[in-house]
C-alpha cells in the first residue's frame, strides 16, 4: 500500500514538490522536527535533479518555495484582525501572496543546481546546491529591504550544530542543512563519501567551538540582574481609551521590589503608551504630564535600577507640524531622567509604514499598526552605556531577524535588548521570532533579552540557550543575573563575509570533484 502511494506521488513531481515544501516547515519552531525537513529537502533535490529540462527544474523549485513560505508564514493571517483600516479578508491572502515572490529564491537555487548536475546524483551536485542556497538565502534577506524569516539554519537549534553559527553565521549554516540532506541523497545513490567527510569536519568544528571561553558571574554577590516583564495585555486592547493606564499599572505590578543588586527592568515594545519626553506642543500630551509619568516609573526603582521600555517619540518639521512617529526604546532611571533613546531602524513594510503610500492608499490600503502617520526609521544598530550594567545594544522586534546587521561593531555591547510585540500573530510566529533571537545570540556571542506583551519573553545566553522564559499568553516576570557575553566570535568580526567564503569553498570543492572524476 505504502509502495503504491509513493509510486503515485513520484508520478506527480509538481504536486509532490508543493507538499514537500509545506512539510519542510515542521523543522522550524515550535515543532523542531528537523529530520523531517532534511528528508523533504533530500526528496525535492532528487526531483530537481530528475527534471528533464531547466524550465521544469525552475517550476519544481518555485512550487517547493510556495508551499514552504505559505505554511512558514501562516501566523501572518491573524494580524489583519486588528486593523479595521485594512480588509480582514486580506488575512487569508497574507501568507500566500508574499510566498509567490519568496519562492523565487528556492527556484533560483534549483535552476542553478540543475544546470550543473550530471547523469547521476553525486557530491558535486549537492555541493553546488548548498552553495547556491547560501547565496539565495542571503539575497532573500537583503533584496527590497529583505525578509530572512525562517532561514534553514534555524532547524539546527535543537542540536549542537547550531553552535557553528558562531563561526560561519546563519546563511552558511543553512548550507550545512543542504549538505546534510545531500547525505540522504548520496546514500541512496551510494555517492555519500565526500559529503559524509564534510559533515564529520563540521561536527568536529562544532565540538571545538562549544568549548570557547566564557566569563561567568553567577557566583558574584549582588551582580546586576535583569527583570523581564510580560503583562499579557493583548493587541486588541489598544483601541480602548484606558489602554495606556491599564498597561502601565500591569507593568508596574509585575516589576517587583528593589533589592540589594542593581536591576535592569525591561518592558515590551510599545509598552508605554504615555509620552515621556518634554518639548512637544501641548496638544499632543492631553492629560499626560511626561515628568509625572517618569516619576511613577521611578517610584518602582531602587537607586541603581533602570527601566528599558518600548514607547513612541514624535518628530516635527521646522513649523511645528507633526511629520512622523518613531518606534523607540527609552532608558529611565530612579531620578526620573531619560538616560537615552533608541529608534527602530529597520521598519516593517506594510506594518509600520506603507510603501508607495500615494499609490496604495488609492485602493484603501493602510499600514497594520494603527495611526495616521508612518513610522520614521532610526539610524541603525546602536549601543548605550548604562551605569552598573555596561553597554547595551538594541534591536526592536523585526530587526533581530537580520543576521550580521544587529550590532554596532564600533561599540560592542555586553548584551542585546530585543523588545517585541508578537500579540498580532498566532502561536508559531512568536516561537519563530524567539528562534531567530537565539541564532543572533550564537552568531554574535552576546546574550539576548526579549520582552513581549503576550510572549514569548525570555533570557537567552551567549550560546543561544533559553535560560528562562514566560510562555505565550501568560502574564508574569522572570529575574536572573544578566548572562555574560562570550569572547567575540569569528562571525561577529567578519559578518556575512563568512557566507561568501563558505559558498565559494563549496563551489571550489565541487569543481575539484568534477575534475578529479575526469
Amino acid at each position: 500500500m505504502i509502495h503504491k502511494i509513493v509510486a503515485s506521488a513520484l508520478r506527480r513531481p509538481a504536486l509532490l514538490s508543493l507538499v514537500l515544501g509545506a512539510l519542510a516547515v515542521l523543522g522550524f519552531a515550535p515543532w523542531g522536527w528537523w529530520p523531517v525537513t532534511l528528508a523533504c529537502f533530500a526528496v525535492w533535490m532528487w526531483l530537481t535533479h530528475a527534471a528533464p529540462t531547466m524550465r521544469r527544474a525552475l517550476w519544481l523549485g518555485w512550487l517547493f518555495g510556495v508551499g514552504h513560505f505559505v505554511f512558514g508564514n501562516i501566523w501572518l493571517a491573524q494580524a489583519f484582525a486588528y486593523q479595521d483600516a485594512m480588509p480582514h479578508w486580506l488575512g487569508l491572502l497574507a501568507p500566500v501572496l508574499p510566498a509567490f515572490y519568496l519562492a523565487i529564491y528556492p527556484m533560483m537555487a534549483a535552476g542553478v543546481a540543475w544546470r550543473f548536475r550530471r547523469e547521476r546524483v553525486e557530491g558535486g551536485y549537492v555541493l553546488v546546491f548548498a552553495a547556491v542556497w547560501i547565496a539565495t538565502e542571503y539575497l532573500r534577506a537583503t533584496v527590497m529591504t529583505g525578509y530572512p524569516w525562517n532561514p534553514l539554519a534555524e532547524i539546527w537549534l535543537p542540536t549542537p550544530f547550531a553552535q557553528l553559527a558562531a563561526v560561519v553565521g546563519t546563511y552558511a549554516l543553512s548550507g550545512l542543512a543542504i549538505l546534510a540532506s545531500g547525505i540522504l541523497l548520496g546514500a541512496a545513490g551510494q555517492r555519500g563519501t565526500v559529503l559524509a567527510a564534510l559533515v564529520v569536519v563540521a561536527l568536529s568544528w562544532t565540538y571545538s567551538y562549544l568549548t570557547y571561553p566564557m566569563f561567568h558571574i553567577g557566583g558574584i554577590p549582588n551582580a546586576p540582574r535583569v527583570m523581564v516583564v510580560q503583562p499579557d495585555l493583548d493587541q486588541e486592547q489598544r483601541p480602548r481609551n484606558d489602554y495606556a493606564e491599564t498597561n502601565l499599572r500591569a507593568l508596574a505590578k509585575l516589576s517587583g521590589r528593589p533589592g540589594p543588586a542593581p536591576r535592569l527592568i525591561v518592558w515590551p515594545e510599545g509598552a508605554l503608551r504615555y509620552f515621556v519626553e518634554e518639548g512637544y506642543p501641548a496638544q499632543y500630551y492631553g492629560p499626560n504630564v511626561p515628568y509625572l509619568t517618569r516619576a511613577r516609573i521611578a517610584s518602582l526603582l531602587g537607586p541603581d535600577d533602570i527601566v528599558l521600555t518600548g514607547g513612541n517619540a514624535l518628530k516635527f518639521d521646522p513649523d511645528g507640524n507633526l511629520k512622523a512617529v518613531t518606534n523607540s526604546i527609552f532608558a529611565l532611571d530612579a531620578r526620573a531622567r531619560v538616560l537615552g533613546r533608541y529608534d527602530k531602524g529597520h521598519l516593517v513594510p506594510f506594518g509600520e509604514y506603507l510603501p508607495a503610500r500615494p499609490f496604495l492608499s488609492l485602493f484603501g490600503l493602510q499600514r497594520l499598526v494603527p495611526g495616521d502617520y508612518d513610522f520614521a526609521p532610526g539610524p541603525g544598530p546602536a549601543s548605550l552605556a548604562l551605569p552598573k550594567f555596561g553597554r547595551v545594544g538594541f534591536q526592536i522586534c523585526y530587526e533581530i531577524i537580520f543576521s550580521g546587521s544587529i550590532v554596532d561593531r564600533r561599540q560592542r555591547p555586553a548584551f542585546l535588548f530585543n523588545p517585541s510585540n508578537d500579540s498580532w500573530y498566532s502561536e508559531s510566529g512568536p516561537a519563530q521570532n524567539l528562534a531567530q533571537a537565539r541564532l543572533r545570540a550564537i552568531e554574535e556571542g552576546l546574550p539576548v533579552i526579549r520582552a513581549t506583551p503576550t510572549g514569548i519573553s525570555a533570557v537567552i545566553d551567549a550560546q543561544g540557550r533559553v535560560l528562562k522564559s514566560i510562555p505565550w499568553n501568560t502574564a508574569g516576570a522572570i529575574e536572573l543575573p544578566i548572562p555574560p557575553a562570550a569572547v567575540p566570535t569569528l562571525f561577529s568580526q567578519l559578518g556575512n563575509a563568512m557566507a561568501a567564503i563558505v559558498a565559494g569553498a563549496l563551489l571550489l570543492l565541487a569543481v575539484a570533484i568534477r575534475f578529479a572524476r575526469r
